[in-house]
């Protein structure tokens, strides 16, 4: 009995989708595998690590018959990638193993019951929802997200914090040694909730979200956070801890100001970074009025010095910093200018987008 027929797009699409989540080799094999649901003309495809799930569908499927089962995820991915765009897909259950036709080609895939997939159970009662639109939500989490830590023992720092407070939603990630932060404004007045997004959910939304203005609702629970956005629905648990005080280490008062173009600082700090110490990735930044130098030495004694023009009018200034985190706000920032703000070489510095109070990202200086 066919329980699937269908051209490729139309399978390979959604289960592109869930199967970012899934891991080639788990502790529990089931895990590694896909669900697939047939009813009718709807295809229904589910991914889960125990602390994410996807859930997704493909309408107007063919097929005569209707069935569940779950199969290895990346290789039906890679047999599906590797078949040609034009290929027409047809799905068959037999003896518990999934048969895969394509023209000539045959797979014969192992498969795993369908009752035995452990779905999320997806929590109910209070609950607060809005929408935003997606390319919305990717720019706010796009330009804060590359400053979670990555193996931090503090495990609320593997995150990414949302806010939602009245009208507005605030995104904050730290590591500790910087800060990201940014807001906007959202079509809802909620009460103040703060929630911490596991690194792995913020990676696939990123990955998922299109940069185009359709809707993106997400609702928020006490443990866990519901993204649901065209056919698909992304449930996470929310990391349980208490976020620093964001607002304690953005730098209120700052008496020097320095604008520069972006581009122009990015490529002189990318051809700077290739002569860094490889463990320790320090700069030293010099700035005199209207004079930007950027100093870079490795221990085999070579040495690179980029000057550029900027807008300077303050105190001469002599500090360090590591390098990929000036790179990697200057790579996720967008735009044409940025301003740089200090008081002196020890307290931290403030990037910023000049007339735009949205954005704020604090690094913290490094002896040199």
């Amino acid at each position: 009995m066919i329980i699937l027929k269908s051209p490729r797009d139309a399978l390979l699409a959604p289960l592109q989708s869930v199967s970012g989540i899934v891991e080639r080799r788990h502790t529990l094999p089931i895990l590694s595998n896909v669900l697939l649901e047939k009813q009718g003309d709807s295809l229904t495809l589910i991914a889960t690590d125990i602390e994410i799930q996807i859930t997704t569908r493909s309408e107007n499927v063919g097929g005569d018959g209707d069935g569940a089962v779950t199969v290895a995820a990346k290789k039906l991915q890679e047999i599906l990638r590797s078949l040609p765009d034009t290929a027409e897909i047809t799905l068959d259950l037999e003896d518990k193993r999934l048969l895969l036709k394509a023209g000539k080609s045959r797979f014969s895939l192992q498969t795993l019951p369908a009752e035995d997939f452990p779905r999320m159970a997806i929590t109910e009662g209070e609950s607060r929802a809005f929408s935003v639109t997606q390319k919305q939500f990717r720019n706010l989490i796009g330009k804060t997200q590359y400053a979670m830590a990555t193996q931090d023992v503090r495990y609320y720092l593997n995150g990414l914090m949302l806010m939602v407070d009245g009208q507005e939603l605030r995104c904050v990630a730290t590591d500790g040694h910087r800060l990201a932060y940014n807001s906007m404004d959202i079509e809802a007045d909620l009460p103040r909730q703060e929630m911490i997004l596991p690194r792995k959910t913020v990676l696939e939304l990123n990955r998922l979200l299109a940069d185009h203005e359709e809707p993106l609702q997400i609702t928020v629970g006490t443990n866990q956070i519901h993204f649901t956005f065209g056919h698909t629905l992304l449930v996470s648990k929310l990391i349980d801890g208490k976020f620093p005080d964001y607002e304690r280490v953005i730098p209120a008062q700052l008496s020097n100001h320095m604008r520069v173009d972006r581009q122009t600082l990015h490529s002189a700090m990318s051809r700077v970074a290739i002569l860094t110490n490889d463990k320790f990735r320090g700069v030293r930044i010099i700035l005199e009025p209207n004079t930007l130098k950027i100093i870079a030495a490795n221990t085999e004694q070579e040495e690179a010095q980029e000057e550029i023009e900027v807008q300077y009018e303050g105190a001469p200034l002599d500090v360090g910093f590591n390098v990929t985190y000036l790179l990697d706000v200057l790579n996720n920032l967008g735009g044409d200018e940025i301003q740089w703000s200090f008081n002196d070489a020890n307290s931290s510095a403030l990037i910023s987008v000049p007339d735009n109070d949205r954005f704020k990202y604090v690094v913290m200086p490094m002896r040199i």
